[in-house]
């Protein structure tokens, strides 16, 4: 009713983490959004509480936004908070706490700085909104903390005034499925590996052969998604097992 008094024509999608850890629904997901976006149709999109149970939850709705903005290619994701960005403390309890108006990379000091749960408004806290920021930067898509009381913050946000906190994203623009592959599929287990391993997956990008596996937890088979750990249990890659 609200959207229509403007002329504006609204469609409701309801996800479940399936919908992206599964990659088949997730291409139909991609196509159906920009079919909509092409229409100039405004999709409203939920978690799909009804079906939804533990184990396919996406447990927050920062992470929610931030697989669908990859989905779509966004040029920006916007979070509105009861907070108006990230502090260099807590500012509820820290009156020297200053406001960090822009973050280029995520640091382990940047989310240190995260702290715990959110407030009673959102299951998340900050914590779920620098992981939101990782997953956008990594599609290429800046994304804004801000205060979501104030009532012309969205405008303020499109016309380049400083608001909130702006993640910028990395350079270097992961493709659609090693996105999908790096946060939107559900992994099945883990394979630990040599040094030798891991070197030549990151330094020369090369797939990862048995000779360098050893060690493994999970039941999988091919097709699915498994994290690649060192032998001191540090993910530093996940792949699809052949």
């Amino acid at each position: 009713k609200m959207f229509g008094e403007y002329g504006q024509t609204v469609a409701q999608i309801l996800l479940t983490r399936d919908d992206i850890s599964d990659r088949k629904r997730y291409l139909n997901a991609r196509n159906t959004l920009h079919t909509l976006l092409g229409m100039g149709i405004i999709p409203i999109i939920n978690e799909n509480d009804t079906v939804a149970w533990e184990e396919i939850r996406f447990g927050d709705n920062d992470t929610l936004a931030a697989l669908v903005a990859g989905l779509v290619d966004a040029d920006l994701l916007i979070i509105l908070s009861d907070i108006d960005g990230l502090y260099t403390g807590d500012p509820k309890g820290d009156p020297d706490a200053q406001l960090i108006p822009l973050i280029e990379n995520i640091t382990p000091e940047i989310e240190e700085l995260a702290g715990g749960a959110g407030t009673h408004l959102g299951s998340g806290g900050m914590q779920t909104k620098i992981q939101a920021a990782k997953i956008a930067g990594n599609a290429g898509i800046p994304m804004v903390i801000a205060q979501g009381k104030e009532p012309a913050v969205l405008d303020d946000i499109l016309e380049g005034r400083e608001v909130g906190t702006l993640f910028l994203p990395k350079e270097y623009k992961l493709h659609h499925r090693k996105r999908w592959i790096a946060f939107g599929a559900e992994l099945r287990g883990a394979l630990y590996v040599d040094q030798g391993a891991e070197r030549a997956i990151i330094q020369a990008g090369k797939s990862l052969l048995p000779i360098g596996v050893i060690g493994l937890e999970g039941n999988f088979e091919p097709g699915d998604i498994v994290s690649i750990q060192t032998a001191d249990h540090k993910e530093f890659a996940r792949g699809i097992v052949d």
